[in-house]
């Protein structure tokens, strides 16, 4: 198994330099289920961001990339099945894809809710806004 990093899966996913984009995508051609590579959350919250950020990609084409990679049998993903569960959140809600990451974390550590000062994720089941009266 090999380990991508973030910028391994830019230069595949966007081709925008030559040179680091054959080397990406014949590194990724060379992978297998036996000789696989894998991609942590953190590769994934950089991805999403340098996605959105930098090449102002929509979010149901960054899902449709996440889905791509979740669905790739040559991949091991980190927490897959957290990270299927919240893609439709993150493409029509308009969820940051780390805040819900986060918030699964703060679930599965037993915590009672996700403390925050992010009014947008203090929609989310679960997570409260630091100094406001919590919701019942």
């Amino acid at each position: 198994m090999i380990a991508l990093d973030t910028n391994v899966l830019v230069r595949f996913l966007t081709q925008d330099e030559p040179g680091q984009a054959r080397a990406a995508t014949d590194l990724i051609s060379e992978l297998t289920e036996d000789n696989s590579g894998f991609i942590c959350r953190e590769v994934l919250v950089e991805l999403v961001w340098v996605l959105e950020r930098s090449y102002k990609i929509s979010r149901s084409d960054i899902s449709g990339v996440l889905e791509g990679l979740l669905s790739a049998s040559e991949l091991v993903i980190e927490k897959a099945d957290a990270i299927g569960s919240i893609l439709q959140l993150y493409e029509t809600k308009g969820f940051g894809f780390s805040d819900l990451l986060i918030r699964q974390a703060a679930r599965r550590s037993g915590s009672h809710h996700l403390a925050t000062f992010d009014k947008k994720a203090a929609l989310l089941d679960d997570v409260e806004l630091v100094g406001q009266k919590r919701r019942q």
